[in-house]
């Protein structure tokens, strides 16, 4: 509780001064600035940063948001029960966080060639060249996520992905309740079911699966693995004998 803002929340961060990513760092700071008031996120009322000998702390105060977070973690376990407001919510914040011109990075193109070459082959990240970026959250799935009203946490690594790169992480991060990740996939079917969504779902997938080989994420490989295999059969296109007489069309849009 604060007495000049009322009930709030306190986020504290910390981090070897000498080892800020300042994109991290200022993450929740820069969306303050610089995203849309009208987005459905605790609004920052405050921030104060102190040093105590090599370490760096940042303090932030956020207004105090109703509802609950809809999942303890990031993978999803038990289903999501939404109403479709909850669902239109989503849809207009995420169309708005797109539209946000940023020169914010929140995943590196060279990283995404390298795994996704790693785990899926050259057939995943083929047209990586043509493959459109916008803003994105960054790191949305249903632990970033209150309801039954609408809110959106955890701002810190906004910026530039692949177009369709939420929508895709939520959905990766949902494929253990089968019944929430099929609403994801219709929810959001206006993102996902196009080239550029179904890129940014091999985009994720490859990321997602990168972190088991750190020992994150076991339980979504082989689900991960499953849905990139149908991806790649959906976009692999005409067989060699038909493609002289299929007419010309584009492939899949593409630290």
């Amino acid at each position: 509780m604060s007495a000049e803002h009322g009930a709030c929340w306190l986020r504290l961060a910390s981090s070897p001064a000498d080892e800020i990513v300042t994109t991290f760092w200022d993450g929740a700071v820069e969306a303050q600035r610089q995203l849309p008031r009208s987005l459905p996120r605790p609004r920052l009322v405050g921030c104060h940063d102190w040093t105590a000998g090599r370490w760096a702390y940042r303090a932030e105060l956020y207004d105090l948001v109703s509802g609950r977070v809809l999942a303890p973690s990031a993978i999803l376990t038990t289903a999501a029960d939404l109403p479709a407001s909850w669902w239109a919510a989503l849809r207009e914040a995420l169309d708005a966080i797109s539209a946000v011109p940023t020169d914010r990075l929140t995943i590196h193109r060279s990283y995404l060639s390298r795994v996704m070459l790693r785990h899926l082959g050259a057939q995943a990240f083929g047209s990586e060249v043509t493959a459109p970026w916008t803003t994105a959250h960054g790191d949305l799935h249903f632990a970033n996520l209150v309801g039954p009203d609408l809110h959106l946490l955890d701002w810190e690594g906004w910026g530039s992905a692949p177009a369709g790169y939420d929508a895709a992480t939520l959905h990766g991060y949902s494929l253990l309740v089968p019944a929430t990740a099929a609403r994801v996939r219709h929810e959001l079917a206006h993102i996902l079911d196009t080239p550029a969504g179904h890129y940014a779902e091999l985009a994720v997938i490859s990321e997602i699966l990168d972190s088991t080989t750190h020992g994150e994420n076991l339980a979504l490989a082989e689900p991960l693995r499953r849905r990139a295999a149908l991806l790649l059969k959906d976009t692999a296109g005409p067989t060699p004998r038909h493609r002289r007489s299929a007419r010309p069309t584009r492939g899949p849009a593409g630290q």
